[in-house]
């Protein structure tokens, strides 16, 4: 079984370790990804900061922007040797200034260059180097940009090909849009599937529940979900019973919490901020009784300067709390 069967996407600003480590309370095997980080800034800013996870957010991956093979090969061994599981590289992101540095999506328009890039790399590293890419670029509609990439990083040592069935349109478009309004074309994803039987292909784009999932691991190695699975997080307990066979490391949001609290209480020790946690969490009583509590608490308290854990103890209990008094209004009504 293919450790990328079901991944959570490298999303900016939002998968940073505080949100990976939560992640993981949830699913011990998805296979998590950092928000994506340039050569750089990983050469010349804040190395450690930027490298920084905890060893429980395993599996880990890092994913990597830019294009220059040497800068992308010493970022490689810095993230070898900082504990990760792989590295990635960004052929997928369609924003201006992901383009002014000649990084993202439109790479898939320079297939030679960055399969330089992926054989310098894997010469540099011994964990696998994987590719995550769009289907195409602007209104071009046609597979073969996408299997001419394709062909180029697999001949350079790339064996995991994650896939975006959606073309990054390069102007016009923000990224928000480029998420949403190029059509989803599945298809293209499970023919380089069938064309390339010996590499590890993950589909992403507009999956938003495990049937999804299942339905496309008939076709492809791999899933890997972005935004769904941040803004919905209780998702992920579904995850190693549905696709792994195996238990669920929690049975309740109330006991994924007490399971962060340590880890909260550490990171609050050693000068992180409640806010930069607590936000990542505001999610998981989405659609429960209590959930409008659960978001004030998280959101509005937590900016209090002598806020701690306590008041995550006292958002799950006012939560449960709200979740009684719905109970007993519905059996009221009865």
């Amino acid at each position: 079984m293919s450790p990328h069967r079901f991944c959570v996407a490298p999303m900016m600003d939002l998968t940073d370790r505080h949100a990976r480590y939560f992640l993981r309370v949830l699913s011990r095997r998805a296979l998590l990804y950092t928000e994506m980080v340039t050569t750089g800034a990983l050469i010349h800013g804040d190395t450690p900061r930027l490298l920084k996870f905890d060893p429980a957010e395993h599996p880990v991956a890092i994913q990597l922007g830019g294009s220059e093979p040497g800068a992308l090969a010493q970022c490689a061994t810095m993230a070898e040797d900082a504990g990760y599981a792989e590295v990635n590289l960004n052929v997928g992101c369609p924003s201006d200034r992901v383009q002014s540095g000649r990084f993202g999506a439109c790479l898939m328009a320079e297939p030679e260059l960055v399969a330089e890039g992926v054989a310098a790399m894997a010469a540099a590293v011994r964990v696998p180097v994987t590719v995550k890419t769009r289907i195409g670029i602007d209104r071009d509609d046609s597979i073969e940009r996408l299997t001419r990439l394709v062909i180029a990083v697999h001949a350079a040592g790339c064996r995991t090909i994650i896939v975006h069935a959606r073309n990054a349109w390069l102007d016009g478009l923000s990224p928000k849009e480029n998420r949403e309004v190029p059509p989803l074309r599945y298809a293209v994803v499970h023919q380089i599937k069938q064309a390339f039987p010996d590499l590890t292909i993950v589909i992403n784009g507009g999956l938003t529940t495990l049937e999804d999932c299942r339905d496309h691991l008939r076709h492809v190695d791999g899933v890997m979900l972005g935004r769904a699975a941040y803004y919905n997080p209780w998702l992920l307990v579904g995850v190693d019973p549905a696709l792994f066979g195996v238990d669920a490391p929690v049975t309740s949001r109330e006991q994924a919490i007490e399971r962060m609290a340590p880890y909260v209480e550490e990171q609050l020790a050693n000068g992180a901020a409640l806010t930069s946690i607590t936000r990542h969490l505001i999610p998981l009583f989405l659609g429960q009784p209590g959930a409008r509590r659960w978001r004030r608490a998280l959101s509005e308290d937590a900016r209090s300067r002598d806020a701690g854990i306590g008041l995550l103890m006292a958002a799950i209990a006012q939560t449960r709390a709200a979740a009684a008094d719905a109970a007993a209004h519905e059996l009221a009504a009865a």
